[in-house]
């Protein structure tokens, strides 16, 4: 058998040279460099031998790599995968499989283990034949591909409010249409203010975070913040105090009475003890103040609940205070800056789900 005939790239321009050149050395995919620089070595008058020995490739490869080149020139070099081999598990078992991760062990009477891994449920799945063998790294995939991930387990705490339904539209009646003789304004406690490191986020160098000190101790006793959302002006008005009874709240409300005087007050809040105190619920009734207690467990409906995670994330986390006068002014700057660009309160959670309810559901969806 005579010897094959030699193939060289056609001729190449200076530009095209230098573009070569620039992919052998630059280029991030090994197979467009490993291409380009074959069509290199061809085009300095290297046989497909020689290359094959130089480059630890096949002769064909050469071959088909230089011929490529030469009838679609550089975009030759760039990979064509294809959709690989084709799949030996069909989507029928493959949902099968999904549907048995989702269940627990206990559903298939083995009681040694309350969840599963990768590894048992791929021993599971042979056992029962669902597969004939199948290795965790085809498990995690199939398990990725129909969005079945790993997730802890939350808690649903059910509502014991015979009057759940009737107190949230009370309270979304409220956001959605102010009445016109008076302002609503949400009230509630922030805190305990500690002086603790708070861990937190910020931008850093890769694999440098920012280190805080780490304590057990907690000098410089408690503070707590009462607080109130106007949703008119969308502004925070707040004081910070020891304690967080009945008299601090009420001096709450005092103080909200005399910024707005003669209006009539909606104060959205939770069951609190404080809120439903005695003596704060004769002062509100003499002073045209109306105390709109939210639903047992239906504390998220209170809209400054939003503004608390607000001040913790922007203005606490990260922050390793030493007094509280360090603290309080870090709040009061944060509420100037907030209120600066306050706007009106509106459109509360318009698509959930909440909005339907007729009935408390029995179960989390």
């Amino acid at each position: 058998m005579g010897r094959r005939p030699s193939v060289f790239v056609r001729p190449v321009s200076m530009d095209e040279g230098r573009r070569l050149q620039r992919i052998s050395r630059t280029a991030k995919d090994p197979v467009r460099l490993r291409r380009a620089i074959v069509v290199l070595m061809s085009a300095q008058g290297q046989t497909a031998k020689d290359i094959t020995s130089l480059m630890q490739v096949s002769e064909d490869y050469v071959r088909d790599v230089i011929h490529a080149f030469n009838e679609r020139g550089f975009d030759a070099l760039d990979p064509k995968w294809s959709g690989g081999r084709p799949q030996m598990i069909s989507e029928r078992v493959r949902e099968h499989i999904r549907l048995i991760a989702r269940m627990s062990p206990v559903d298939w009477n083995i009681a040694a283990f309350s969840t599963w891994s990768l590894a048992k449920l791929a021993a599971h799945l042979v056992e029962r034949h669902v597969v004939a063998t199948i290795s965790r790294e085809t498990l995690r995939r199939i398990l990725r591909d129909g969005k079945v991930s790993w997730q802890a387990t939350t808690t649903w705490k059910a509502s014991t409010d015979p009057g759940f339904i009737a107190k949230m539209h009370r309270v979304l009646a409220l956001y959605d249409a102010p009445p016109t003789d008076g302002r609503v304004i949400c009230v509630d406690e922030f805190g305990p203010l500690n002086l603790m490191p708070r861990k937190g986020k910020a931008w850093r160098r890769a694999g440098r975070p920012r280190r805080l000190r780490a304590t057990y101790n907690c000098y410089g006793g408690v503070m707590h913040m009462l607080a109130a959302l106007d949703l008119a002006t969308g502004k925070i008005y707040y004081r910070i105090r020891k304690r967080k009874r009945w008299r601090e709240f009420l001096g709450l409300l005092k103080a909200l009475c005399t910024r707005w005087p003669g209006e009539k007050l909606y104060l959205v809040l939770d069951n609190f003890s404080p809120h439903k105190h005695t003596e704060v619920r004769t002062w509100a009734a003499d002073n045209d103040v109306e105390l709109v207690f939210l639903p047992t467990y239906g504390s998220w409906l209170n809209w400054i609940e939003s503004e608390f995670a607000a001040l913790r994330y922007f203005a606490l986390n990260g922050t390793d205070h030493r007094t509280h006068a360090e603290q309080n002014a870090t709040i009061a700057a944060y509420v100037r800056w907030r209120n600066a660009r306050a706007a009106p309160k509106t459109n509360f959670a318009p698509d959930s789900p909440i909005r339907t309810w007729t009935q408390y559901p029995a179960k989390a969806a």
